[in-house]
């Protein structure tokens, strides 16, 4: 049996997993991932019993109760390099023995559910509104790196992209995953879906210039205007991507809800950020603890 060495999977003197400090107790079965690790507290403010906390640089834990129903919370931060430390961590907490440095027997499936902010880019998708992301394509590149992502990923929406978008050469080829079917049909009533895509920058990879042009000035045109039989480009983000695409490696249920501060096609954004955040939580708590 394999037995993992130290510089592969890094653990505290406690046995916990480096970053984000977690043993396998800690972690219920339902994970809610967010980026701002301040939302952590804003989400646990709602469970009625709150068993543990933790916190290790930006990543902040806290498990409980919520509807009678095991919950925990866990910040990331931004980008998906820091959603490739959470879904490796998260998974060696879970499913590998600190003591032995070697797998579990049996093997826990996890579900995972992102809950972010997000933009628009198709014009009937109001602020305020949620978004169900049924695909993440990756403009960061993260999946790339790793053994086996051709076998998770939708290579005939991945193709359609970079022909309908001018995808230029030098930038990282738009990898697609697909949702967990059995989040995706646990939240998509009554909320709009769509493909999310995931950016590895706020700036220049979503289209926005400041000092700086883009080497797309016309991305978000070629987004929003983006169809594959019918399926379209409903946000922008920076962590679905590699969420989904390291969810399905690792033999676990994942699923992005966000919703929307800005529709970049109309240039409107929240006018009270807080109100939007709790719109999204109440919303999804109640899904994810729904019997």
């Amino acid at each position: 049996m394999t037995q993992f060495a130290e510089t592969e999977l890094i653990l505290t003197k406690e046995n916990r997993v480096y970053h984000i400090n977690l043993l396998a107790d800690d972690v219920a079965d339902d994970v809610i991932v967010v980026g701002d690790q301040h939302r952590v507290a804003q989400i646990s403010s709602h469970f009625s019993k709150i068993e543990f906390k933790t916190e290790h640089r930006e990543f902040v834990t806290h498990t409980g109760l919520y509807n009678g129903k095991r919950v925990t919370v866990l910040s990331t931060g931004i980008g998906t390099d820091n959603i490739d430390i959470v879904m490796n961590e998260l998974d060696a907490a879970v499913n590998i023995n600190p003591i032995t440095r070697t797998l579990n027997a049996t093997q826990r499936k996890l579900n995972i559910i992102r809950l972010g902010t997000s933009g628009a880019l198709q014009e009937n998708i109001p602020v305020n509104g949620l978004v169900v992301s049924s695909h993440g394509i990756g403009l960061d590149g993260l999946l790339n790196f790793y053994d086996g992502w051709e076998n998770v990923s939708d290579k005939a929406i991945s193709e359609a992209f970079i022909n309908q978008t001018g995808w230029l050469q030098n930038l990282p080829y738009p990898y697609c995953v697909s949702a967990s079917d059995k989040l995706l049909n646990q939240f998509k009533e009554n909320n709009f879906v769509g493909i999310t895509a995931t950016a590895p920058g706020f700036y220049g990879p979503q289209g926005r210039q400041i000092k700086l042009k883009s080497a797309l000035p016309n991305l978000n045109d070629c987004l929003t205007n983006f169809n594959y039989n019918g399926l379209k480009i409903t946000n922008f983000e920076m962590e679905t991507s590699a969420l989904y695409g390291l969810g399905k490696l690792l033999n676990h249920n994942c699923l992005t809800v966000c919703v929307i501060i800005a529709n970049r096609v109309r240039k409107e954004f929240t006018n009270d950020y807080k109100k939007s955040v709790e719109i999204l939580i109440e919303n999804c708590l109640d899904k994810l603890t729904k019997n």
